[in-house]
């Protein structure tokens, strides 16, 4: 009895392992060569539309083609063709037409390429107490105290009053200069510290400062604003009014880098979620001849609500696929479009909250992602009584189970912290708004939302092997 027992335990309990003892060594050089690949996408995708620049040049070297070329040329639908759609330059579709039409569903694997920031306001420079600043108002759900005292860059464009496009980057060349949001020094924080985390910095705090030299005679007022300004005017020919016109992101300067004395762990801005968005990217690159239709989805403005025209409850996706499914059938029909999508299963590719040791009481430490123990799949986010959430149900979770360890892809489950502890959202509703079997599936993160977030190397991997399984055999 006791023999059998011990024999019979392994297999009726679970418990999930580290996915570094999952693999050999070949795979683990594997795990480096991806993460290095990452670390520069990462680096040279610190805003959405850098994201898609990216996606973009990767897919066309892989030969995919331009959606709206095809359909300007009324090219017929063919399996195994390789698509891609640029929505405004700030979210994306690449995808592989399966042997199997597209009205009898998909595999899809949807992300998102925005990340917390500070953005520029509409009318942002101004000079006070002998220097010149520049107003920001924050996106997304950040701790404003995390935002000061470090080096910051401006990433964007401006549209000048004559229609021509100036792309911004400055603050990551070694002969850039940075910019900076200041703190209260200690010697004078008495009434600051006594106040609680959200309250200690303010939005209208977060002023960037951007000179101090003024120029000018006696006459100007602002002297150190007007030679920002004319600096800004010899450099990029914009005037002040050319703000406007803008979209200017203040976001963490400086490179992604290795954690760890093993170096088993990436520290940068923009996991949440790059780190999908690239795994994501990998393996739909991989993917050949697939018996279904296989998407990547990249969203912007996921991390304020998914609203407006680049965010996942516009309408790009569906226009894109009812585009391609008139073409693939010689003219469109409205119910083609609704079995697709009531046919379709999606990896709503988020990251998870990963166990942190430093603050374990927000946690259910079983039922949480843990870093280094592979992609986790999460049933459901929203806050509290789940709301605003998306709960998949058994049956997909199954098909998602068996598609992972099909594949020996090391997987975990976890949940968004304690019950009543607070929760968060994903894109994963509005996908299954459509009628599609969706759950949340992604690398798990700590210090989610601050300039400087933590992955392991290694879920990174396996959410790329997750992915790519899912687009095969899902």
């Amino acid at each position: 009895m006791e023999t059998n027992f011990k024999e019979n335990h392994s297999k009726i309990t679970h418990e999930f392992k580290s996915a570094w003892e999952e693999i050999n060594e070949e795979e683990k050089k594997h795990v480096f060569e991806l993460s290095d690949e990452y670390k520069n996408f990462l680096d040279n995708g610190k805003t959405e539309r850098e994201c898609v620049e990216q996606i973009i040049k990767a897919v066309e070297l892989k030969g995919f083609k331009n959606l709206q070329e095809i359909i300007k040329n009324s090219e017929e639908i063919k399996p195994g063709m390789k698509i891609y759609a640029n929505n405004k330059g700030k979210s994306a579709m690449v995808l592989v037409v399966g042997k199997d039409k597209i009205e009898t569903g998909m595999n899809v694997v949807g992300t998102h390429i925005d990340s917390p920031r500070l953005d520029l306001k509409p009318f942002p420079l101004y000079e006070d107490g002998g220097l010149a600043l520049l107003k920001t108002h924050y996106y997304g759900g950040i701790k404003k105290y995390q935002w000061v005292s470090l080096p910051l860059a401006l990433h964007g464009v401006i549209y000048k009053k004559n229609g021509e496009k100036v792309n911004i980057i400055i603050g990551e060349d070694d002969n850039d200069p940075v910019f900076f949001i200041t703190d209260l020094l200690p010697h004078l924080a008495k009434d600051q510290i006594e106040k609680n985390l959200k309250e200690g910095i303010t939005g209208e705090g977060l002023n960037i400062i951007v000179g101090n030299i003024p120029l000018g005679d006696k006459d100007i007022k602002e002297k150190v604003k007007f030679h920002v300004m004319k600096i800004l005017n010899y450099k990029y020919g914009i005037e002040e009014d050319d703000f406007i016109s803008a979209e200017i992101e203040a976001v963490p300067a400086g490179k992604t880098k290795n954690v760890g004395f093993d170096e088993s762990l990436l520290g940068g801005y923009g996991h949440d979620d790059r780190v999908c968005s690239f795994a994501s990217l990998k393996a739909i690159l991989d993917i050949e001849n697939p018996k279904k239709t296989c998407v990547a989805f990249f969203a912007d403005k996921e991390e304020v609500g998914s609203q407006g025209n680049t965010g996942m409850e516009s309408m790009f996706f569906q226009n894109m696929i009812a585009e391609l499914i008139g073409l693939q059938n010689k003219g469109y029909n409205e119910i083609l479009l609704r079995r697709s999508f009531a046919s379709t299963k999606v990896l709503s590719g988020d990251v998870a909250a990963g166990f942190d040791p430093n603050f374990p009481d927000v946690s259910d430490k079983r039922n949480s992602a843990y870093i280094g123990k592979g992609v986790t799949i999460i049933k459901y986010t929203g806050s509290r009584g789940k709301s605003g959430c998306n709960d998949a149900n058994a049956e997909f979770i199954s098909k998602v189970r068996k598609v992972f360890n099909n594949n020996n892809v090391s997987w975990q489950s976890g949940e968004l912290g304690k019950v009543d502890q607070g929760g968060g959202g994903t894109i994963a509703f509005i996908l299954a708004n459509y009628g599609a079997e969706v759950i949340d599936c992604g690398t798990p993160v700590l210090s989610m939302h601050a300039p400087f977030e933590i992955i392991s190397k290694v879920d990174f991997y396996m959410t790329f092997k997750g992915y790519k399984a899912f687009f095969k055999d899902a």
